[in-house]
């Protein structure tokens, strides 16, 4: 941590309302991006996919439940997995405080992962996570939206992530997919992050950057362990965060 001079409370206030003038800023410049994303363009999906759930097989549509909008978390957890990606843990455990309201606010919350249905639901339970979590398995849906990759995707050394060919390494990824179901019945694609734009939906890293010290991290997330593992259990190698 850097050294910080030591002021009045005057001279800090001035120096604090100068920076307010830039939050300010970063604050209406947010609200403009957020105008712009809703106003995007969407695609119709006209394929359909089926998903192992606790309350059997499933469509894109049968997701939605009773809302129009749906928010689906790629969570890394690959078919032979025995435990999900650590930094998708730490997103995950962000979603059940803020599902609480955006289930009545026409809005469901559903993670998908390629990993087999009892495994995901095993890790849920340790994790005590209480929103609904379903295995895609049974489709291509992981491959269309780009957060899984086939042996041979990886073995030409370079894969479609993030809205570009990327070198990246991994056969899966995370990521977050948008969807609006109308009255009739059509479903839309509205919306897909990857890489840090999962960061806007974890609360932990706003509190963070309020203190001095920050994320104080030397690689993106390099702290972050599966909250169960937090005392005396190594660091997990590597990171499953991208740029």
């Amino acid at each position: 941590m850097t050294q910080h001079k030591i002021v009045s409370r005057e001279d800090w206030l001035a120096a604090r309302r100068q920076h307010l003038a830039r939050e300010k800023d970063v604050t209406h410049a947010m609200d403009r991006l957020h105008e712009e994303r809703r106003a995007l363009p969407w695609v119709k999906v006209d394929k359909g996919y089926s998903f192992d759930t606790t309350e059997g097989g499933k469509s894109l549509s049968d997701l939605f439940g009773r809302n129009s909008q749906l928010i689906v978390y790629h969570f890394m957890f690959g078919p032979d997995w025995e435990e999900g990606c650590p930094g998708c843990s730490f997103l995950a455990d962000h979603i059940d405080g803020a599902n609480l309201h955006l289930r009545h606010h026409d809005v469901s919350v559903v993670v998908v992962s390629r990993g087999p249905l009892d495994r995901l639901q095993a890790y849920r339970r340790r994790m005590d996570w209480k929103f609904d979590w379903v295995s895609s398995a049974p489709s291509d849906f992981n491959y269309d939206y780009h957060v899984s990759f086939t042996p041979e995707d990886l073995a030409d050394g370079r894969v479609f992530y993030n809205f570009e060919e990327t070198p990246e390494g991994n056969d899966e990824l995370p990521g977050i997919s948008v969807f609006y179901r109308d009255k009739k019945g059509g479903i839309f694609h509205t919306y897909s992050s990857y890489g840090r734009g999962g960061d806007i939906l974890i609360g932990a890293h706003n509190y963070l950057d309020m203190t001095p010290k920050g994320r104080n991290e030397d690689q993106i997330m390099d702290w972050v362990r599966r909250h169960d593992r937090y005392e005396g259990v190594p660091a997990p190698a590597g990171s499953c965060c991208h740029d």
